[in-house]
């Protein structure tokens, strides 16, 4: 199958993260791969709160512009939903989608496969963002042979990781993946030998080809517009990026910044990225941080401020101690910033032999690092080179080829 393979992508991801702060890695893969598709032949689902609607181009272009803070064509949220008093950007945007909906079906989608197909001809579903993975819609969603993007299998390796039960559903979803899709793809080699680890363990079939596609790393244009007026420039900083959950360990930074402040004049930490779950200590020790202390807080910068301060800053630290990609590693490398990190083994992928590995567990290894580097100028290294979109578009297309003869006759 060809690069102008009809797709008919899922995105209830998107949808349900308006409004819900800076985007996550998984949500700028699913707004890649609409942006990809503008110019090519494609159909969208969606799933809201009372089904699932099958959506023209047009709504894409929509679903883009509210993305980048177009709002002003959302209309207010229907009936039902004021009643209920949901007037977020989600409610209204579903709102809006529902006008364009060319399909509409409940939440198991029956019916929506051969409609879609009517519409598109020979197509497939295409999932990347991990919501909307049922299998009763998988199923209905026939006779489209269906692709499924894994980023990780983060929650059945390490539960205590993730918010109470979302181990329970991830596992229904990579069931549902692994035993209805046709195509499987991964962000990253490491997460395609987990993908295969789990398939064994789960006893579920294996005839499903699971291909590594590595995603692409794109690099925003520096802006210090949006940065804090009062943001400290001056003195060697690093960044740490990410939400604040604890498989990303921030606590260990928060240790060697301790040590840090026993030396005089210590260097900046910039945490970036908007607080999640299962993380109270880590919420509490960040709530006592003296206001003009080296430690601060940035939860709501754009892709401009952020480009801004990786570029500036004396390295990238991240002491994750799970990852299946790690789009802030190749954010970083690609600009040629040092990267302070852990181990893992998609970070090692990703980087080889370019970053300082540091394990996750010796806070007075990265402090010492970390001091080492800031008593120096800002080094820059060669650029990285680091996977791009048309790599991870082309693998995808590649990998449609022998999936798609079967549904064609």
């Amino acid at each position: 199958m060809g690069p102008d393979a009809a797709v008919l992508l899922d995105v209830s991801r998107l949808i349900s993260r308006l409004g819900g702060g800076p985007a996550t890695g998984i949500d700028r893969v699913e707004a890649e791969w609409l942006a990809h598709l503008q110019t090519r032949p494609h159909l969208l689902l969606c799933r809201v709160r009372r089904g699932q609607l099958l959506l023209p181009p047009l709504a894409g272009a929509a679903i883009l512009r509210w993305l980048g803070g177009k709002l002003d064509d959302l209309p207010p949220p229907d009936f039902l939903d004021r009643l209920r008093g949901r007037y977020s950007l989600p409610a209204r945007a579903e709102a809006a989608l529902r006008r364009m909906a060319l399909a509409r079906a409940g939440r198991d989608g029956h019916g929506l496969g051969p409609v879609a197909q009517a519409y598109l001809g020979q197509a497939v579903y295409l999932n990347v963002g991990h919501a909307n993975l049922q299998r009763e819609l998988l199923q209905n969603l026939r006779p489209l042979p269906r692709a499924v993007l894994i980023h990780d299998t983060i929650p059945l390796d390490h539960p205590e990781f993730t918010r109470a039960g979302q181990d329970d559903k991830f596992r229904a979803r990579f069931i549902a993946a692994l035993g209805q899709a046709e195509l499987v793809l991964t962000v990253s080699g490491a997460t395609r030998a987990d993908v295969l680890r789990w398939r064994d363990r789960l006893n579920l079939p294996d005839a499903t080809p699971v291909i590594a596609a590595p995603i692409g790393t794109r690099l925003a244009a520096p802006d210090a517009a949006g940065l804090p007026a009062d943001l400290d420039l001056s003195r060697p900083f690093f960044v740490t990026l990410g939400t604040i959950e604890p498989r990303k360990n921030h606590a260990l930074l928060l240790d060697a910044w301790q040590q840090l402040t026993l030396r005089p004049d210590p260097p900046q930490l910039f945490i970036i990225g908007r607080r999640g779950w299962e993380n109270r200590e880590v919420f509490a020790r960040l709530d006592r941080l003296p206001p003009d202390g080296p430690v601060r807080e940035l939860s709501d910068l754009d892709d401009g401020a952020v480009a801004e301060l990786i570029g500036r800053s004396h390295g990238l630290l991240m002491p994750s101690r799970a990852e299946g990609f790690g789009l802030p590693l190749t954010e970083a490398a690609g600009r040629g910033i040092p990267v302070l990190a852990a181990p893992s083994p998609a970070a090692r992928e990703m980087l080889g032999d370019y970053a300082t590995w540091l394990s996750p567990d010796a806070a007075g290894d990265w402090a010492a690092e970390v001091a080492r580097l800031a008593a120096a100028p800002p080094v820059r290294l060669p650029p990285w080179p680091v996977p791009d979109w048309d790599g991870h578009f082309a693998l995808f297309y590649a990998g449609l080829s022998p999936i798609i003869a079967p549904h064609a006759r």
